[in-house]
C-alpha cells in the first residue's frame, strides 16, 4: 500500500466553499435549488494557476470545447514540457497546426514572453483580492473580462465571481427561468447580485444545468467555447 503522501492529492473543487456556498443559494433562491435535485452539485475541478491554464484560455476563445480540446491536446504532443520558454520556440507553422490564429500566436507568445522575464507571475494573483488579480489578468493583451473571470473562478477557486457575458450562463438562465428572450450580459449582472457572495457556485450550476440538458455525460473544464470574446 502507498504511503499518504505518495498518494495522488485529490484535485479541489471549484469554488472554493462550493458545499456551504450551495446551501446557502438554495434556501434563497428554489430554482438553483431544482438545479441540485436533478443534477446535483457541480463536478467541475480546479485548473492549475499557470501559464498553462492561461495559455489553454487564449487558445479556446472562439472555438467549441471539443474542437478546443483537441487542439489542445495536440499542443501538449508538440510542445513537452508546456513551459514558458519552450513555447517560445515553437514556430509560427506549429503553432497554427495547434489552432493557434495570428492574432491569438500574438497574444500567447506575449504571455509566455511577460512569464519568461519575470514581468508576470501567474502564482502571485493568489496573493490579490479579487479586483486586483482581474486588473493584473486585463493587462495582459489578449484577455478582456470574461477570460480573466474564468481564470479566477476556475484557477484560483474564488467565490464570487460572475462571468455574465457568457453565452451558455445567458442560455441557461433563459431555460431556468422560462424567459421568452435570451437576457443579455447586463441582465445577468444585475439578476447575480442576488447571489452575493457566492456568485462563482451560482454560474457553476448554471452551467452543469446547461450541459446537462445539452445531455453531455460530463461537464467541459472550461466553458470557454461558448462565448465569443471580442
Amino acid at each position: 500500500m502507498a504511503h499518504a503522501s505518495q498518494r495522488t492529492k485529490p484535485i479541489p473543487p471549484v469554488p472554493d466553499g462550493l458545499e456551504r456556498g450551495a446551501r446557502e443559494l438554495f434556501a434563497r433562491d428554489p430554482e438553483l435549488a431544482r438545479i441540485h435535485g436533478a443534477y446535483g452539485l457541480p463536478r467541475f475541478s480546479r485548473r492549475p494557476a499557470d501559464f498553462g491554464t492561461l495559455l489553454h484560455i487564449i487558445l479556446e476563445q472562439q472555438l467549441s470545447v471539443d474542437i478546443a480540446a483537441k487542439l489542445w491536446q495536440r499542443l501538449g504532443e508538440c510542445c513537452r514540457p508546456l513551459t514558458p520558454r519552450r513555447f517560445l520556440g515553437l514556430d509560427e507553422a506549429t503553432l497554427k497546426h495547434c489552432g493557434f490564429t495570428r492574432q491569438k500566436i500574438g497574444y500567447a507568445r506575449g504571455l509566455a514572453e511577460a512569464i519568461a522575464a519575470g514581468r508576470f507571475a501567474p502564482a502571485a494573483l493568489a496573493t490579490l483580492d479579487d479586483d486586483a488579480a482581474l486588473a493584473a489578468l486585463l493587462a495582459l493583451k489578449g484577455f478582456g473580462r470574461w477570460s480573466a473571470e474564468v481564470f479566477l473562478l476556475f484557477a484560483l477557486g474564488r467565490p464570487d465571481i460572475w462571468p455574465a457575458e457568457d453565452l451558455a450562463l445567458r442560455i441557461a438562465v433563459q431555460w431556468l427561468k422560462d424567459l421568452p428572450e435570451r437576457p443579455s450580459g447586463a441582465d445577468l449582472r444585475m439578476l447575480g447580485e442576488h447571489w452575493r457572495p457566492w456568485r462563482s457556485v451560482a454560474a457553476c450550476l448554471l452551467w452543469q444545468f446547461y450541459l446537462c440538458r445539452l445531455n453531455r455525460a460530463e461537464p467541459a473544464p472550461l466553458i470557454s467555447a461558448h462565448f465569443t470574446e471580442l
